[in-house]
């Protein structure tokens, strides 16, 4: 069970607190049963339903769509993955899949779009997905070579691939992004829905990874689909995408905190009842010292990842600098807790079937996906720099009303 004092900081209010106790009460109980890593489809969907019958769905969508909060609260977002991810990464993925797969019609979409894809995504009666990676722009988006061109007066057709999608397989329904052509790069690509049984879509891949999910490359060849489908306006796509992003990046941090926290658990009780030269592993220095600043990089990491929800959560238009940093930091200090944990457990450490064993495939993905930890070290270093030429120019304009 997660040590709950940290909900004690100002970043949180009554209600955020009552979410994570009933959420990890229930996931202490329920998780576990729902789990099924020999087949990940049966389990995801399992994961899915469970989550969605049991109302914590609820927290990816907008209260008037059947939803928890008016809008997105990122905290509530970031609270529901640390909790999940501490029992499972696999729960952790079905319910984060939910909200980054249907973000852009909640932020974007048409009243139309809402009303059809959101409630059955509450309920845990439809899977969604999120489809922005291709062979060859992954990072760089701009580089995006799947099209979507006028197939008469109200439709597109839509040709190419993405690859390395969540819930590629299981989905009920796919946000893809292709290159519409109204501006050149960035400026040029739309958002639309694509539904998993459109003619010219299909599964042209499974992908097998280290830590079990549904992941696949898709392919469309001259998929037909409305133009009522698009989510945002023509051109809009990449405005679409990062704006999702900025709402969901810093609960990738919030997840992979969840796996830290369970990794420095494991290996406190794990140090505490292990014997070595006749007393607990515990006794030895080396180890206080692994465990001190495991502990310290789970409060670091926890305090960047709630400062960037709660920033956005106040009303910020975009926490691109706090949500990159927070990504950055904690799925990075993830990855160092959960190796120190291995390496106090030993042999058995790298032994399947152990949660730590579990935890360290787990958690190398994160630092992967929704932007590379580089990547977000190149997006901060731009945010800071935009910083230093807004002042230069403010200081500029200053010198010349004064002349």
């Amino acid at each position: 069970m997660i040590d709950a004092t940290f909900l004690s900081w100002p970043f949180f209010e009554e209600r955020h607190r009552s979410f994570a106790g009933e959420l990890s009460a229930w996931a202490a109980h329920e998780i576990d049963p729902l789990v099924d890593h020999d087949d990940v489809d049966a389990s995801c969907r399992r994961l899915v339903k469970g989550l969605g019958e049991a109302g914590w769905l609820r927290a990816t969508v907008p209260q008037t769509y059947g939803g928890l909060h008016p809008t997105f609260d990122v905290r509530t977002l970031c609270l529901a993955r640390e909790t999940l991810a501490y029992r499972d990464g696999l729960a952790d993925f079905a319910f984060a899949m939910q909200g980054l797969g249907t973000g852009p019609i909640t932020l974007f979409g048409s009243e139309d779009l809402k009303r059809r894809y959101l409630p059955p995504v509450a309920r845990g009666e439809a899977i969604a997905a999120f489809a922005l990676s291709e062979p060859e722009a992954g990072s760089d988006v701009a580089a995006m070579s799947t099209t979507a061109r006028p197939d008469g007066p109200d439709h597109v057709r839509i040709d190419g691939v993405k690859t390395w999608i969540s819930n590629g397989g299981i989905a009920d329904h796919y946000v893809v992004f292709a290159r519409s052509g109204e501006a050149p790069g960035a400026r040029g690509l739309s958002a639309f829905l694509v539904e998993a049984d459109t003619p010219g879509f299909s599964i042209d891949e499974r992908i097998d990874v280290i830590a079990p999910h549904p992941l696949a490359t898709l392919r469309f060849d001259g998929c037909r689909v409305p133009l009522a489908n698009r989510i945002g306006g023509p051109g809009e796509g990449f405005k679409v995408a990062m704006a999702t992003l900025d709402v969901f990046r810093s609960t990738v941090g919030a997840a992979s905190l969840g796996f830290a926290r369970r990794a420095l658990d494991e290996a406190l009780s794990h140090a505490s009842t292990r014997h070595l030269f006749g007393a607990p592993l515990s006794d030895l220095q080396m180890t206080q010292a692994s465990l001190a600043d495991m502990a310290t990089q789970v409060d670091s990491a926890a305090l960047l990842v709630y400062r960037a929800a709660w920033t956005k959560d106040q009303g910020a238009a975009r926490v691109t600098r706090e949500a990159a940093m927070a990504k950055m930091y904690a799925t990075e200090a993830a990855q160092n807790v959960i190796d120190r944990a291995v390496q106090i457990f030993g042999g058995l450490g790298v032994t399947k079937g152990v949660k730590v064993e579990e935890l360290y495939r787990e958690i190398r993905a994160l630092r992967i996906y929704e932007g590379a930890t580089e990547v977000q070290k190149i997006v901060i270093a731009r945010e800071l720099l935009k910083t230093v030429e807004a002042q230069g120019a403010g200081a500029k304009a200053s010198q010349g009303s004064r002349a």
